[in-house]
């Protein structure tokens, strides 16, 4: 299954015009994310609000990573505060993987932003985040956070705008959208066999482990005939027809 770095703002000194802080608004956002990120199958590891833009890079760059997602919001530049809205997915030049996730983003954000036809996806080669990080990466400025009308978006759709990003990110991966469910526990029931574990609700996905039949499991979630489990430490998919409830 996909894993992520999930790099919301650390900007606290990046205020709100209608008070709070980017640092603030973000981590809400990415922490609204990460039921959906669990429910879907998607790991991640995520900075901390103590960290800086460097040292999210580094950290990113110490692991292995399908995808570095960097939060943020927006401000105008001097001259035009106030007075400019809309949402950008920013990605590096050349990254055809970068290019393709900013692209779905930006074409899922048009669905809940109050001004779709300001919703863009634009490269860029001055954002760190986008241009040090080894991981194909995307780096979202969701509104504008000195525009009160963007401001007060935010605030209203913490939770719409992190399923919204889960939602891009399930179909950049290929995966289905998951909404959370209370997990259930299970056994593998395969009479004697082993059961494929696979890395999408298909018999032609990878194979990411077998589990022995008698094996107790997570059932995290459903898809269709498919439930998407955890076992000895792998989430992945499994037929339902080789997994008995408990």
């Amino acid at each position: 299954m996909p894993i992520i770095y999930l790099s919301p703002s650390t900007q606290e000194n990046n205020l709100f015009v209608s008070g709070g802080s980017e640092e603030y608004y973000m981590n809400l956002i990415a922490d609204a994310m990460l039921p959906y990120l669990d429910a879907s199958g998607i790991r991640y590891v995520r900075n901390t609000p103590q960290m800086t833009a460097a040292s999210s890079i580094a950290a990113s760059n110490a692991g292995s990573y399908d995808l570095h997602v960097a939060i943020h919001s927006n401000a105008a530049p001097e001259g035009r505060y106030g007075t400019v809205r809309g949402s950008i997915v920013f990605y590096y030049p050349g990254s055809v993987q970068g290019q393709r996730a900013a692209e779905i983003m930006a074409n899922n954000l048009r669905s809940i932003y109050p001004l779709p036809n300001r919703v863009t996806a634009q490269p860029s080669t001055t954002i760190g985040e986008l241009r040090r990080t080894r991981a194909p990466a995307v780096f979202l400025e969701l509104a504008y956070h000195d525009n009160y009308d963007d401001a007060a978006w935010i605030k209203a759709n913490i939770d719409p705008i992190a399923r919204n990003i889960v939602l891009s990110l399930t179909e950049y991966f290929g995966i289905p959208f998951l909404t959370p469910v209370p997990p259930r526990r299970g056994v593998v029931d395969t009479q004697g066999g082993r059961l494929n574990i696979r890395s999408r609700p298909a018999l032609d996905a990878p194979i990411l482990t077998q589990a022995s039949d008698g094996t107790a499991l997570s059932v995290i979630n459903q898809w269709q005939n498919w439930y998407l489990v955890r076992v000895n430490g792998v989430t992945g998919y499994a037929s339902s027809d080789f997994v008995t409830l408990t």
